[in-house]
């Protein structure tokens, strides 16, 4: 059990090592990430073998190798847990960088925007000239009104001295 324990050991700590490379490494991060993982792999299936070789040990070593085989797993479940943020972090900054690219590579003033913004134009402009025209129509209108009240009232003051 013991040689097994100290190569998982190792490996854990080459792993750990490895990790604080990824930090650092740009382009390679991919193929490191890949390797970290599969050594994790392997320090999972060899914990599993150091779990089975710890309950064969004797009684007065038992308890003390449960305890060094439960550290190694708490240890690389916190390594498969850092690769894991690693992992989200760097798909959140490539999602970032796509975004700012698309936002970068758009034009907001296009030639189909800018005939946009002139066509609510013309239409707002037709509007006031609409407007106008209705105001003095209904100037207009007023003289037409005043002018039918008065022909109407003279028609029925000739009406009725005409017939009395």
């Amino acid at each position: 059990m013991e040689p097994l324990y100290q190569q998982t050991h190792k490996q854990v700590h080459e792993i750990q090592s490895h990790m604080g490379r990824l930090e650092t490494a740009d382009k390679q991060s991919l193929h490191l990430e890949n390797e970290i993982q599969a050594s994790i792999d392997q320090i999972f299936s060899r914990l599993e073998r150091l779990e089975i070789l710890s309950s064969k040990e004797p009684p007065n070593k038992r308890q003390n190798a449960k305890l060094r085989v439960d550290q190694l797993k708490y240890d690389v479940q916190h390594l498969q847990t850092a690769l894991r943020n690693f992992q989200h972090r760097r798909y959140a900054r490539e999602q970032q960088e796509r975004q700012r690219e698309e936002l970068l590579s758009r034009t907001f003033t296009t030639n189909g925007t800018q005939k946009k913004i002139l066509d609510i134009a013309n239409m707002l402009g037709l509007s006031n000239t609409v407007m106008r025209l209705i105001e003095k129509r209904a100037f207009q209108d007023k003289y037409f009104m005043i002018g039918g009240m008065l022909l109407t009232c003279v028609v029925m003051f000739l009406v009725v001295q005409y017939l009395t």
